[in-house]
């Protein structure tokens, strides 16, 4: 199926630095969220990164997917998706680092150490500090979609239950004028995700009336997108969009997303307050780690929800 152009996606700026909570900047740029997030689940972020730090992360990118296969596979978890993954015959063209805790130094140098045993200081500053400036974007965002929904009492809760990752991904060049699929077809299981590009585009989105439409990244742009435990958590007020990644050329693609997923042992559950005679309970409470494990599985249809077959009401 084509695609558009995003020209009909939102975009939110938060380069602003009086967007401060209580302000009439927040109220609007909070107002402009709540559509964004009800209309598609997904906006575009104008947000200032330094310059150069995007530069540091691009290459910091560049550096891990160019160490040997040996060396990468050296870094394995027992969390599922976790650590390096490398190509497969359903994603042939996409190899993936999933870091997580990259906001907490020494959670980051542990990593590091396995890719460099003689150690990387470049790579660990640059995705130290990237991850500090997105978890700055993405706490203004969660408390802005708390805000809307007026639920502000699960603020504390939220907060406590989260931990934040970065999942760098390369995708190889597909040699084809063809379009060609780099990441099939899904949505993201976490709470929150934020998407930085470097390299060409390919990102495509789902509206929620079937059409995909082609979404351009450009300077100090991020790609916001509502994750299935907030859509299950809001009792699917907030969609969770369909998304793949379709390449051309002779280019590689990289991109990196900072993630809020909830803790080992939490239970996503719809908060009580959106649940009524209206908009009665869509989703089952389900353990977000016991979901991730499922998901590994692969069992499900691809044209189907696994929210829904695995948890519907």
């Amino acid at each position: 199926m084509s695609s558009k152009s995003s020209l009909g996606l939102p975009t939110v700026d938060f380069s602003n630095t009086n967007i401060k909570q209580g302000t009439p900047e927040w109220k609007l740029v909070k107002f402009q969220v709540q559509k964004a997030t009800q209309d598609f689940g997904c906006f575009k972020a104008l947000f200032k990164v330094p310059r150069d730090l995007l530069e540091a992360v691009n290459e910091a990118m560049e550096d891990v997917f160019d160490l040997p296969s040996e060396t990468k596979q050296r870094y394995v978890s027992e969390k599922p998706f976790e650590g390096y993954t490398g190509p497969s015959p359903l994603v042939p063209l996409m190899e993936s680092v999933f870091i997580g805790c990259p906001d907490i130094y020494e959670s980051l140098q542990s990593v590091t150490k396995v890719l460099w045993p003689e150690g990387n200081q470049e790579f660990s500053q640059a995705i130290h500090s990237y991850s500090k400036h997105l978890m700055e974007l993405a706490e203004t965002i969660r408390r802005m979609i708390i805000e809307s929904l007026e639920l502000e009492k699960y603020w504390e809760e939220h907060i406590n239950s989260a931990y934040y990752a970065l999942k760098m991904m390369k995708y190889k060049e597909p040699q084809s004028t063809e379009r060609t699929e780099g990441l099939r077809t899904h949505a993201d299981p976490q709470m929150l995700s934020i998407l930085y590009q470097y390299g060409i585009d390919g990102f495509e989105l789902q509206t929620k009336d079937g059409e995909w439409i082609n979404v351009e990244f450009s300077q100090d742009s991020f790609i916001v997108i509502v994750g299935e435990s907030l859509h299950a958590w809001t009792n699917c007020r907030l969609p969770s969009p369909y998304h793949r990644v379709m390449m051309t050329g002779d280019k590689a693609r990289f991109s990196a997303s900072f993630a809020i997923f909830p803790k080992e042992g939490y239970v996503i559950k719809a908060a009580e307050e959106l649940v009524d005679e209206d908009h009665p309970l869509v989703l089952k409470p389900f353990d977000f780690f016991e979901y991730l494990k499922l998901l590994s599985l692969e069992v499900v249809n691809i044209n189907e929800s696994p929210l829904r077959v695995y948890f519907g009401a």
